[in-house]
């Protein structure tokens, strides 16, 4: 075939897939209507892993998984914005890694409302001006974001799904012609200076070092430095969306000590995701201050042969020297092994919570 014939091909196909798409979205539609008049929720973290599965293992090339994922995660996000009106909240401001987690998750035809802390978004969902939230919790460098995990001790909001996106940071000015024996002053956030540190003391050891709300506020601040003096010895260490729609010129990519750099986020929701056969469960566990309490109470999931992938404590903020333990275990609540060793966690301790039960998957 010639070009002509394969475009020609091509026109006669993109009418086909139009159509297809189309038919699908009106099943959607139709779902979706059963769904809003049964009370449930529109968003099925469980049925999109399904979907997403599926297809993957249909395709037979040239495009790859990752490509077809990312391709039907719009056509879901398209569907989603049809059925309702649905928010997103996030960790702002825009560009930040938590704004990118969301759009990987949701696509991008929903709207998305960004949030100047954590808490906020907590709130933003739990007053229902927002549908679902999104917030980080841990990073595979620096560990966990104490923060959310706090929230979680008043909150009744549930986590129905996680994101894990690999995190790489650059080195950013607004001019290009800014040289690296030049930089004087440097804008960064805590958690950038600490997963790139040993870059930064090699490379810019004296560097005097600002700190900043989030990456993305970082770009900002060098973005809308006014004075071309100081534009020449100030950067910015940001992601490169960040830098990209500030409109900064990136000195070096992938400056973060760790290549496999990734943070795990959470999708915060009203209601558990039914379960998918592979799923994580979260709680928030208070045990009494006397000696082998808490191994009296993890002890459950060794009966029932559960693998408790985490544990991490942190001040219960009510009583000195009281502490809330967050455990993460395979498995979905409704389980029969699960539902076991939570029941026998409650017996052992003096509080438990689930925070979720979601895909254990990406």
């Amino acid at each position: 075939m010639n070009i002509p014939e394969h475009r020609k091909a091509i026109d006669k196909l993109d009418a086909y897939i139009v159509r297809l798409l189309n038919e699908r979205t009106r099943h959607v539609l139709a779902i979706g209507d059963i769904k809003l008049a049964a009370g449930e929720e529109i968003y099925a973290p469980h049925r999109e892993r399904a979907v997403l599965d599926r297809v993957c293992k249909l395709n037979n090339g040239p495009i790859t998984g990752d490509q077809l994922r990312a391709i039907y995660r719009e056509i879901m996000s398209s569907a989603l914005a049809l059925e309702k009106t649905m928010t997103i909240a996030y960790l702002g401001p825009e560009a930040t890694f938590t704004h990118q987690a969301a759009i990987k998750r949701f696509g991008s035809s929903l709207e998305y409302a960004s949030q100047k802390t954590i808490a906020d978004v907590f709130t933003e969902v739990s007053k229902g001006r927002a549908d679902y939230g999104v917030v980080p919790v841990e990073n595979s460098t620096e560990g966990v974001v104490t923060h959310t995990l706090d929230m979680f001790v008043d909150s009744d909001l549930k986590i129905v799904s996680q994101i894990v996106l690999p995190i790489s940071f650059c080195l950013a000015a607004k001019l290009p012609s800014v040289k690296t024996a030049e930089i004087q002053k440097m804008f960064v956030h805590p958690q950038a200076m600490a997963q790139c540190r040993s870059w930064i003391q090699k490379n810019l050891p004296r560097v005097e070092i600002i700190e900043t709300s989030s990456n993305a506020q970082s770009a900002v601040s060098v973005a809308y430095l006014r004075k071309a003096k100081e534009a020449l010895h100030i950067v910015a260490v940001t992601g490169t969306l960040a830098a990209e729609k500030y409109g900064l010129r990136i000195l070096e990519q992938d400056i973060q000590d760790n290549a496999a750099n990734a943070t795990r986020f959470l999708v915060l929701g009203r209601q558990c995701s039914p379960p998918t056969g592979d799923d994580r469960t979260s709680l928030m566990v208070s045990v009494a201050d006397k000696v082998g309490a808490l191994h009296h109470a993890i002890a459950a999931f060794r009966r029932y042969k559960i693998n408790m992938t985490k544990i991490e404590s942190r001040p219960s903020k009510r009583k000195a020297w009281e502490y809330f333990f967050f455990i993460d275990c395979d498995g979905h609540v409704q389980d029969r092994k699960v539902a076991k060793a939570v029941a026998l966690l409650e017996r052992e301790s003096s509080y438990v919570k689930v925070l979720g039960s979601y895909p254990n998957t990406e």
